[in-house]
């Protein structure tokens, strides 16, 4: 059995350097020397899961096979890896202190006095020790979020520090910071890095690697400054450039050597001449750098004013652009901001049209505007979950005449061309509410359908997020209308997928594509939506 290896990839000076990205790059260049590997996610919010954030909060929700609602770093690790995650991959002070306060309610301390530590520590540390426990894999990467002094993940820093001892030569933690360049000296500044390094010290942790993030290149000099004042060797100082895409990292990194450091950390013997030469990750660059075609795609949300709201929907069109060898420029449109007078205008340049996800009511009327041009002027169109409903209330309003088409969410008159079938169905039930959630079965049942022709199957599992679905009732006369229903979830009889056959390029799916697109792997959905964009 192998004896895993854990790595901790912890922050300092401030949030979003990219601790997601330097561990899931770590990750993509272990694997690529033949390695098992995986990563955790340790967030220190106290909600339970981000299934009940708003994305102005926290970006997206990510879910995974088994219908976990997770972090979006778990987004960056699939993608990176093309390994699936799962429950065990993300964990939140919130669900360690509802499982310590319920093994307190079963008396499972044995009437002790409950605290931080032993036991809030005890289980962050088995959660962390999870996912190593059956020796699946070689090397458990875990990213703490946050930074180094926040008083949230004080208990996470203690719980590392305990793990670094008791299992010696088991452990290695990389620290992330910050050099900034002031202008007006003319300086890069490695003060900051060093406060940093100093709170994770005084914590008990002694960082082994260093991960500068710099906008200027970093000259030996400072490299050793760095490394004296923080008591890491100066060749475990890397540098971490920004870039202009983050599929440039491991690349980076990979010239950086931090996959040789870390090897050399824990003794593992390598030669330096097998270097992974990582083709189709270098081929999906050059194709994602050298396209042949550029088209504008109209987004249309209500969370457009962030991105990370749909981080995953925007990868996915960057490794389904590359697939196509096309530059997508992407056009993103506040549903709100659209009315019947200048929904024409807004979206008159679009050669390609994607109706984001969403819940609740707010800009529900502005997506419907937008599946209608797409429908009335046959430009390629793709609605994602809601998108799929308001693509069907779209349809059952202005093709079917039932001028009252609503969900039954949206408070409407009469007609309710999608409902809430949850009470009626065994799905799965978040902390929120009850949802449909991970992956489940979907048969696509029209040969020659652009599903069809799309996925090359007609067994696919895709994941799910919502709780509303297509009202059966409907479904013949919506189909005589000329839209139709060509995948189909065969135990359930929910609809899965719909199409209008007459229309260049016309899909709603209910199911969130974007989850399982990678980097080697990109959707078929997507590369089908973009092919059809190009062909215009």
């Amino acid at each position: 059995m192998t004896l895993t290896k854990y790595i901790f990839v912890t922050g300092g000076v401030t949030s979003s350097l990219g601790k997601g990205i330097i561990s899931a790059s770590l990750a993509k260049l272990l694997q690529a020397r033949n390695f098992n590997v995986t990563i955790q996610k340790l967030d220190p919010y106290i909600n339970i899961d981000p299934g009940t954030l708003n994305p102005y909060e926290h970006g997206e929700c990510y879910v995974t096979e088994d219908g976990a609602e997770t972090d979006l770093d778990l987004g960056h690790y699939e993608r990176f890896l093309n390994v699936y995650t799962s429950q065990a991959n993300n964990i939140t002070t919130g669900r360690i202190y509802y499982n310590v306060i319920q093994k307190e309610r079963k008396g499972d301390y044995l009437g002790k006095t409950v605290q931080i530590i032993p036991h809030i520590t005890d289980e962050i540390k088995r959660h962390i020790k999870l996912l190593g426990k059956d020796g699946k894999y070689d090397f458990v990467i875990t990213e703490i979020g946050g930074t180094v002094g926040d008083i949230e993940s004080l208990p996470f820093i203690e719980a590392v520090r305990q793990l670094k001892w008791e299992m010696k030569n088991q452990c290695v933690v990389i620290h992330l910071t910050l050099v900034p360049y002031l202008a007006a000296a003319g300086e890069l500044k490695t003060k900051p890095t060093q406060h940093s390094v100093k709170i994770l010290q005084e914590a008990g942790i002694q960082p082994d690697v260093l991960v500068l993030r710099t906008e200027h290149p970093l000259d030996k000099n400072l490299k050793i400054k760095v490394a004296n004042f923080c008591n890491v060797q100066p060749e475990y100082v890397i540098e971490s450039p920004d870039v202009d895409t983050i599929y440039k990292v491991p690349l980076v990194m990979q010239e950086e050597k931090l996959d040789e450091i870390i090897l050399k950390l824990f003794k593992i013997k390598f030669k330096e001449s097998d270097k992974p030469e990582l083709k189709a990750w270098r081929n999906f660059l050059d194709k994602y750098e050298h396209p042949k075609k550029i088209v504008k795609v109209a987004f249309v949300g209500k969370y457009v004013e962030l991105k990370d709201a749909y981080k995953s929907i925007n990868e996915s069109i960057i490794h389904a652009g590359a697939e196509n060898e096309t530059k997508v420029q992407m056009e993103y449109i506040h549903s709100e901001n659209l009315n019947n007078k200048n929904y024409k205008d807004l979206l008159k340049s679009a050669q390609g049209i994607i109706v984001a996800p969403g819940f609740g009511d707010r800009g529900f009327e502005g997506k419907i505007l937008a599946v209608r041009y797409a429908r009335e002027n046959n430009i390629p169109f793709l609605g994602i979950c809601l998108g799929m409903q308001c693509a069907v209330i779209e349809f059952a309003r202005n093709v079917m005449n039932l001028k009252d088409a609503n969900s039954s969410e949206m408070n409407p008159k009469t007609k309710y061309p999608v409902i809430d079938i949850m009470e009626n169905q065994k799905f799965l039930s978040n902390f929120g509410g009850t949802m449909r959630l991970g992956a489940f079965a979907c048969s696509i049942t029209k040969k020659n359908s652009h599903a069809n022709n799309a996925y090359k199957t007609t067994e696919i599992f895709e994941r799910h997020r919502h709780r509303y679905e297509l009202n059966n009732e409907f479904l013949s006369q919506m189909e005589k209308a000329g839209m139709v229903a060509t995948g189909i979830n065969q135990e359930t009889k929910l609809v899965e997928i719909v199409e209008i056959p007459k229309h260049k390029w016309f899909v709603g799916v209910q199911f969130h594509p974007e989850y399982k697109s990678t980097v080697i792997n990109p959707h078929p959905l997507f590369v089908a939506f973009i092919k059809a964009v190009n062909d215009l």
